[in-house]
């Protein structure tokens, strides 16, 4: 009689302390409802793509952009400025430590998917006495081994997991970005510094006519012919262009710097002039520099392209695996553990060791955080949103830069031709002005004025094809050039 009470008794005790974790279980899967989200932010970014943009244009329309796309400028100079820019880039080099950060952090969420396993050994020795009494000396030694493991039954480590990959395939498009600009950049520096060649060499041919026009005017001084105020027009034209010449000089040596820069070089004492072909000045490099034409068909598909736009992307589905791993935080957390012990009470030693061993399951439950948890939800959920807009934003800052640069491509080729007529028809007019002043029918100022024309015309023309080489930069640029592998980690 009095065994069958105790047995009610102990089944009296043990109700209430099963009951306890079912209760704190039932309230978790009661909170962790998704709450309402008047703000929208589970909705992804939706952009409205331009009506003349097909969303089925063949693949024979759109532009193709293979590997180092930068060769089709038929510039050897400019593929071994970007291969040593690719070897010795501080901006990669950073990027790539990114990827490396991102994969060591991926290694430990994926971590907590497996046992942990601690092994731990000790001896002591104490020795007592009191007075009157002889002194107690006690030895132990110990030997266990403990293994525990977080069962995750509602996915928190696998979002966090999910999380890792995101943020590590994130790195890797900015990796691929911080490459695109990096050659764009070296292409377009290296375009400039050959533009201002040209421009130099243009001026000191322009230099050198003036001289050559300053000494007749001279001649036909002492012959009575012009008059002093002729000769001080014409010296003060070889000395604003000697000025113009100087800035322009200038111009190229700070450009040359800033290619060293992109290269990873010692600016001061750089030059690119190693780079050029030994069989052609800078000038007829620049000039010898083909123009790649893209096709203009450019379905949407191409924006997909672009890493920045996968990037984003990528950083979106992190958030979205930490809102999940925020909410499964909620839940009660499950962990299996078990333990063997040996214990000796010899000093380093095991022998005749008590041998114990353990098995446990935990089950646990936040009753009370002060709100942390979620607050914590609210934060990533907030981080989303932020995520959501700025994809949005990138989608249309790519649409805007796809088509300025297909614009521009296409109205500097037209200015470009333009101006081709423009010096043409200057060279004419400086030929007739200088027949003219040799026959004494033609004044001066006439032929300052063609001079002055021509040499402008010309110079135009330079800054007019460096403008159309930067636009087809752009272009390449806009839709994500070509998507080289990221180096492995």
């Amino acid at each position: 009689m009095n065994s069958t009470r105790t047995k009610q008794g102990q089944g009296r005790r043990i109700a209430p302390t099963l009951a306890l974790p079912a209760l704190l279980l039932l309230q978790a899967c009661a909170s962790t409802a998704p709450p309402a989200d008047p703000a929208g932010a589970a909705a992804r970014a939706k952009v409205e793509l331009p009506a003349g943009w097909r969303t089925d244009a063949p693949a024979a329309e759109a532009p193709v952009l293979d590997g180092a796309w930068w060769t089709a400028f038929q510039s050897p100079a400019l593929e071994r400025l970007i291969a040593e820019a690719q070897g010795d880039s501080a901006e990669l080099r950073i990027a790539y430590e990114r990827i490396r950060q991102a994969e060591i952090t991926l290694r430990q969420s994926g971590a907590s998917r497996w046992p942990s396993a601690n092994a731990n050994a000790g001896a002591s020795r104490s020795s007592s006495s009191a007075a009157g009494q002889a002194t107690t000396t006690r030895e132990s030694t110990s030997a266990g081994l403990s293994v525990s493991y977080e069962v995750d039954l509602w996915g928190r480590v696998a979002d966090s997991v999910r999380a890792g990959n995101a943020s590590l395939r994130a790195s890797q498009h900015d990796w691929q970005a911080a490459r695109l600009s990096l050659v764009a950049g070296v292409a377009g520096q290296y375009f400039h510094w050959l533009g201002l060649g040209e421009r130099v060499a243009l001026a000191q041919a322009n230099l050198a006519r003036t001289e050559r026009l300053l000494a007749i005017v001279e001649s036909r001084l002492r012959n009575g012919v012009a008059t002093p105020l002729e000769v001080s027009q014409q010296r003060g034209t070889l000395l604003s262009q000697r000025v113009a010449l100087l800035a322009l000089q200038q111009q190229r040596g700070e450009s040359a710097t800033a290619l060293a820069l992109l290269l990873g070089r010692q600016p001061i004492g750089f030059s690119p002039e190693a780079y050029v072909s030994a069989s052609r000045d800078a000038a007829m490099d620049f000039a010898a520099l083909r123009v790649p034409e893209l096709a203009p068909g450019l379905p949407v598909a191409l924006l997909t392209r672009r890493p920045d736009l996968a990037a984003a992307e990528a950083q979106l589905a992190a958030a979205d695996a930490n809102v999940d791993a925020a909410r499964a935080a909620l839940l009660p957390s499950v962990s299996l553990s078990a333990s063997t012990s040996l214990t000796s009470a010899s000093l380093f030693s095991l022998a005749d060791p008590t041998r114990s061993v353990s098995l446990g399951l935990a089950l646990a439950q936040s009753i009370f955080d002060g709100g942390r948890q979620r607050a914590q939800i609210q934060l990533s959920e907030s981080q989303r949103v932020v995520l959501i807009e700025n994809y949005g934003q990138a989608i249309r800052t790519a649409v805007k830069e796809v088509g300025d640069a297909l614009g521009q491509a296409s109205y500097s080729q037209q200015q470009e031709d333009l101006q081709r007529e423009l010096v043409v028809q200057a060279q004419a007019s400086l030929r007739l002005a200088e027949l003219r002043y040799r026959e004494g029918s033609g004044d001066l100022m006439s032929l300052l004025d063609a001079q002055r024309s021509l040499f402008s015309a010309q110079d135009s023309l330079s800054v007019q094809r460096l403008a159309r080489l930067q636009a087809v930069l752009d272009l390449y640029k806009a839709l994500g050039g070509d998507w080289a592998p990221p180096p492995s980690v």
